[in-house]
């Protein structure tokens, strides 16, 4: 696996969006981020927050459960974002162009699991859990070392 870079905790909604803008500030085509947790762990919230911060004009940033996938265009290039839960099969990941999306887009992949041997190497990994407070998360980070060295000024 991947070089593993701080654990934190998130103890707010508001914290969890902070850290995706931190996040987002950082990316740029090309980038996979793999969102892993359970249902509620706060992985489509981090998402949303951190692609309403790349957006010139605000607008609404649905959860794609249903869709599959949205797109978002931004200043520093194309968003996926993919919510993966639904598919049962590789094949049906790259019907949806996801694989080709990898190398132009910015990607922001939920159930992550379901890529198999599809998964970038290059990916950033954020794992989310429950917290033991209301609202608080634990996030475990890892990814390649360029990773950590982009990664190291987070606060």
């Amino acid at each position: 696996m991947t070089p593993a870079l701080p654990t934190m905790t998130l103890n707010s909604p508001e914290e969890t969006t902070a850290l995706a803008r931190q996040i987002a500030a950082i990316l740029a085509p090309g980038d996979v981020v793999l969102l892993e947790g359970d249902i509620g762990a706060g992985k489509t919230h981090f998402a949303r927050s951190l692609i309403q911060s790349l957006l010139q004009v605000p607008e609404d940033v649905p959860s794609p459960t249903f869709t599959l996938v949205q797109t978002y265009e931004t200043p520093i290039g194309e968003i996926w974002h993919a919510d993966l839960y639904r598919l049962t099969s590789p094949d049906e990941i790259v019907e949806l162009g996801l694989v080709d999306a990898f190398d132009q887009a910015i990607c922001l992949i939920e159930w992550p699991d379901r890529l198999a041997d599809l998964a970038p190497a290059s990916a950033l990994h954020l794992s989310f859990e429950l917290g033991a407070g209301t609202g608080q998360r634990r996030l475990a980070m890892t990814g390649t070392p360029l990773w950590a060295d982009r990664l190291a000024g987070l606060a």
